[in-house]
């Protein structure tokens, strides 16, 4: 863990001119990571995508890619093929609410909606397993390669002790099962990888501001401090611990 929170760790285990692909690079979390992997010395080039094309600040090279729709992401790893090898790939992307699409955290069995469900599926599922498909065969696999998929701790069995939120408990818990599965399966080719599940804790971001209320100000962390919390995580990892899901704090999270 960070002493101080607000510092941005020193990512010196990928070695000098790592390359970085980031998903979600306009939420806030993913934000915060491309500004933070930026500040590396040792950084090489950052790639980073979002639902809508143009320029990204802190990125050289900028996609648009929406995780629901596969063809979007194939172009995307076609585009950036002549880059990879990749040492960390970041989806910092979800979905728990969006108004528009009348998609909201269940409270009761009564409130679940087929299409909302797939929605929440589509982004939290299908779509990490999606970036699995078409960039762990651009990850490194000579050396050190993470690829991190942002998780919630509400998608443990064992730690649902209040019910509600079906659609994004169950899409979460199952992102957890495609990282395992995809983990083993890695591991026969490239032994150094590290593919796992990370929980920011509870982010200041519109994902989730609706629900804030309860959570003490101490535990409500900026973009940057989760961003900083979980680099650090990234940095510690080691190849034992692929398939996992880790909190922000590092602790490995139980299904």
């Amino acid at each position: 863990m960070l002493d101080d929170a607000n510092a941005t760790p020193v990512l010196t285990s990928f070695g000098d001119g790592f390359k970085t692909l980031i998903f979600g690079a306009m939420g806030a979390i993913g934000g915060a990571f491309s500004d933070a992997v930026g500040q590396q010395a040792n950084a090489g080039p950052l790639v980073t995508t979002s639902r809508s094309a143009g320029s990204f600040a802190a990125s050289a090279q900028h996609f648009a890619c929406d995780l629901v729709d596969e063809s979007s992401i194939a172009a995307v790893a076609t585009a950036v093929t002549e880059m990879a090898p990749f040492d960390l790939v970041i989806n910092a992307t979800g979905l728990l609410h969006d108004e528009a699409a009348d998609v909201h955290p269940e409270k009761a069995m009564r409130q679940i909606s087929a299409d909302a469900m797939a929605r929440v599926f589509g982004v939290n599922a299908i779509g990490p397993a999606l970036v699995m498909k078409y960039f762990l065969p651009l990850m490194a696999r000579d050396k050190k390669a993470v690829m991190a998929h942002l998780s919630a701790r509400v998608w443990s069995i064992s730690d649902n002790r209040l019910g509600g939120w079906y659609s994004y408990r169950a899409a979460k818990a199952a992102q957890n099962m495609l990282v395992r599965t995809a983990a083993i399966e890695f591991a026969r080719r490239a032994p150094a990888a590290v593919i796992v599940g990370l929980h920011p804790g509870t982010v200041d971001s519109n994902l989730s501001a609706p629900f804030q209320g309860s959570t003490p100000r101490e535990k409500l962390f900026t973009p940057a401090q989760a961003a900083a919390h979980l680099l650090n995580v990234i940095e510690n990892l080691s190849p034992a611990d692929s398939g996992g899901c880790f909190a922000w704090d590092g602790a490995r999270l139980d299904a």
